[in-house]
């Protein structure tokens, strides 16, 4: 069992979390004003925070325009027969795709919700004809395009704590 499991999270973490999602460059001693702690026992938590996966990672959130990839897609795929093994080839074939930035298994019509990053038309369309269709899987996939994106990577919006 993983600590995020036994981690119960108490405002101090909720406000560390939240300065974290608004810019996770912030040095410690600034976290640690902001949040009310000294710097070392705030240095702790956000370690804590880590080793139990509550923070997974820090990275650039960068301008999908900016660096050439201007075209956003949301393909809906339906699995031809729904098993175990299906869905693992599926997954694991859609995690070894650059471009594809999110997947979610869904339900109701769609079996998966796949979002991806490519520079043009062209470039999804080699995505989709050589490595989405050609999994035997996919029975099919329903597209939409982003004509305009408006909140790409929000924060996620954290409850209150417990009391």
């Amino acid at each position: 069992m993983s600590d995020r499991a036994k981690l119960a999270l108490d405002e101090i973490d909720l406000r560390i979390l939240r300065e974290l999602q608004a810019d996770a460059r912030i040095p410690n001693i600034v976290l640690a004003e902001k949040v009310g702690l000294s710097p070392s026992p705030c240095s702790r938590r956000v370690k804590l925070l880590e080793r139990a996966g509550v923070v997974t990672a820090y990275r650039a959130v960068l301008d999908r325009a900016a660096v050439g990839l201007g075209l956003t897609v949301f393909a809906g795929v339906r699995v031809a027969r729904h098993s175990q093994e299906n869905a693992e080839a599926f997954v694991a074939a859609v995690l070894d795709m650059p471009e594809v930035v999110a997947c979610h298994l869904t339900s109701g019509d769609i079996d998966y919700l796949v979002e991806v990053v490519v520079p043009d038309m062209a470039s999804y369309e080699s995505t989709v004809l050589r490595r989405l269709l050609s999994l035997p899987a996919i029975a099919d996939i329903r597209t939409s395009f982003a004509m305009r994106s408006h909140k790409t990577d929000g924060p996620l919006p954290l409850p209150a704590a417990s009391r």
